[in-house]
């Protein structure tokens, strides 16, 4: 990889991180948190959606990192052994699961909003 494509995307993730972070802290110290003082209400809201988009979006990361090592493994199994199908592909959903539970505690959160 060239000098200039890796200075390119060390520019982007410097980026990404400092958009994150003043958004974390828009998110913590901004227009909600005062909103949230006006209505004791909203403050539940806010916080269960906050809580739903980080149990969602920490559960996809998990799945998706599960899924690839697990798929990989599985690949590598099948490719010597093609009778392995069916316990790989049971191995390779028990990973997916993670997501789906992610998803369910999203939707519980989002319905006490």
């Amino acid at each position: 990889m060239s000098v200039w494509i890796r200075r390119c995307l060390h520019t982007v993730n410097i980026a990404v991180v400092l958009t994150a972070l003043t958004l974390l802290i828009w998110a913590l110290t901004g227009v909600p948190a005062r909103s949230a003082a006006a209505s004791p209400e909203a403050a539940g809201g806010w916080a269960a959606l906050l809580g739903a988009a980080i149990a969602v979006a920490g559960s996809a990361i998990g799945a998706g990192v599960a899924v690839a090592y697990t798929g990989a493994a599985a690949l590598a199994a099948m490719s010597e052994r093609p009778e392995l199908f069916g316990r790989a592909i049971v191995i390779v959903g028990l990973a997916e699961g993670i997501a789906i539970y992610g998803l369910v505690i999203g939707i519980i959160l989002i319905g006490r909003a």
